[in-house]
């Protein structure tokens, strides 16, 4: 990581403190930018998707590399003087009479009237060999950002009871070669069980011993039962968990699903302190993340010309 250089250090105190350097840290950094207000984006460089190769469903940047729009946005948000960017990670964060103080694990101390956390969610990988490899590249959360690549190819869902039902029924809409695999006894009911037989959707419940994969991209899924199941894409939803505990430490709650809560202007239940992209949102999408950053930074600037009064 990169130490903080003289000029950082004279300008240790700040409007905002952004932590979280990706999509929608750096939207919302913009939004301040241009509003003119000192800006500290504090990042680690862990972007969840940092293993996805493509980004798709986000107009006029579709098909590129996530790394490639993370950096040319980076290139032009870091053209507005006032912001700066800090290479480190945020490791403490207090609230102080006149804000925050965040502390990095470089040493640095800085301080701001209002705190953003576009900190994003640590997906928890299944112990299930090939299956971290794949993620991001063949075994995907989401058709909306990659189903079309990898449309009227053999698919499977992993997923069971109602939500696997749904999500099932859902991918039948970009292949008609759909296996639900429920990993374990089916928890569906019975008449969700006939519904997918109806839609020519198999359901196998022999848990899932691997995924063969070559480079990430998924040839075979192995049951425990010694069978291969050749394959091209697998989809699932896995358990996640905030990428960063200091919103909870401060004492922002959650939501039931894990998810930081805000309001409609990306307010957390702290008084000072924002939040937005994947890490208070299910719509894990770039698009969706500079969606919310864009308001979180024009929000926050409401909110400091109305408590300047």
């Amino acid at each position: 990581m990169t130490t903080t250089t003289a000029t950082d250090i004279l300008h240790a105190s700040s409007d905002v403190i952004i932590i979280g350097g990706s999509y929608s840290g750096l939207s919302a950094a913009m939004a301040l930018g241009r509003a003119l207000r000192d800006v500290l984006i504090i990042d680690s460089g862990l972007p969840c998707n940092r293993q996805t190769p493509y980004s798709h469903n986000f107009v006029t940047q579709d098909g590129k590399p996530p790394q490639t729009i993370a950096d040319e946005a980076k290139a032009q948000v870091l053209q507005y003087h006032t912001v700066r960017l800090h290479n480190d990670l945020a490791t403490a964060a207090t609230k102080t009479e006149g804000g925050f103080r965040v502390q990095t694990q470089s040493g640095q101390t800085f301080s701001a009237k209002k705190l953003l956390f576009a900190t994003g969610v640590k997906d928890i990988m299944p112990a299930i060999p090939g299956f971290a490899e794949s993620w991001g590249i063949s075994a995907l959360h989401c058709p909306y950002c990659h189903g079309y690549e990898v449309r009227h190819q053999k698919t499977g869902v992993m997923c069971n009871g109602e939500l696997g039902f749904d999500f099932a029924r859902l991918i039948a809409n970009w292949t008609g070669d759909l296996t639900l695999f429920t990993n374990g006894p089916s928890t569906l009911h019975a008449a969700q069980t006939a519904r997918l037989a109806q839609l020519n959707i198999p359901v196998i419940e022999t848990t899932i011993s691997a995924l063969k994969h070559t480079n990430g991209y998924i040839k075979a899924l192995v049951l425990s039962d010694g069978n291969a199941i050749p394959l091209d894409a697998l989809y699932a939803r896995i358990a996640f968990e905030q990428h960063c505990a200091l919103p909870v430490q401060l004492g922002c709650q959650l939501t039931e699903q894990g998810y930081l809560q805000v309001d409609n202007f990306q307010r957390t239940t702290i008084p000072g302190v924002f939040a937005c992209g994947d890490n208070s949102s299910f719509m894990r999408a770039v698009s969706a993340a500079v969606a919310s950053g864009t308001m979180a930074g024009a929000m926050i600037n409401r909110e400091m010309v109305d408590d300047r009064g």
